[in-house]
């Protein structure tokens, strides 16, 4: 049987040393979104993960606010984060770096997860990955800047999962590609 580790015995470097680290080129995009809860969880998985950015826009708050602290439980310091008012704009920012940016959404030609593109973005400078609105998901403007949608499947009767799961699985997906480098 394996024993649980203590806190003091995982090696988690600091707010800092994270900020010196090497990141995943990953950039992630909250496209209005409403809960700080799923706000926190974001940050707290992006940091989980090393991810380079996230970027806060429309209506989604922005740190320091303790309902996003309720979740993220430090990681809005640790992560950089930019807040713009228009998404739109976000996008063109980070097109503007070169990368690639991918709306997770449900879309005509949408592309399920795993992904072949996601599987050869270490071959590219960057990615982004815009989640949408917990109501309405991602804007039809900002799903026509992005170059491909990508869909997680769902094989229940809902179809739709919370922006944080979302984020966790997509992020995820990202990661294990990036981090193993065999692959």
């Amino acid at each position: 049987m394996s024993r649980k580790l203590k806190t003091t015995e995982i090696e988690r470097i600091s707010a800092e040393q994270y900020r010196q680290a090497e990141k995943m080129p990953l950039v992630i995009v909250l496209d209005n979104v409403r809960s700080m809860h799923n706000i926190g969880s974001v940050f707290r998985t992006a940091d989980a993960f090393r991810a380079e950015e996230i970027f806060l826009c429309g209506i989604t708050a922005q740190p320091p606010h303790n309902d996003i602290h309720k979740t993220a439980l430090g990681a809005e310091d640790s992560v950089r984060w930019t807040y713009v008012n228009d998404t739109t704009e976000a996008v063109r920012t980070i097109r503007e770096r070169g990368y690639k940016v991918f709306a997770a959404e449900q879309c005509e030609g949408s592309v399920m997860m795993p992904a072949d593109e996601i599987r050869n973005w270490k071959d590219m400078k960057g990615c982004a990955v815009v989640l949408g609105n917990e109501v309405h998901g991602v804007g039809q403007h900002v799903i026509d800047m992005c170059d491909t949608c990508i869909e997680i499947p769902q094989h229940g009767t809902k179809h739709s999962l919370n922006v944080s799961v979302t984020a966790g699985i997509v992020i995820w997906e990202f990661a294990r590609y990036f981090y193993n480098k065999t692959e």
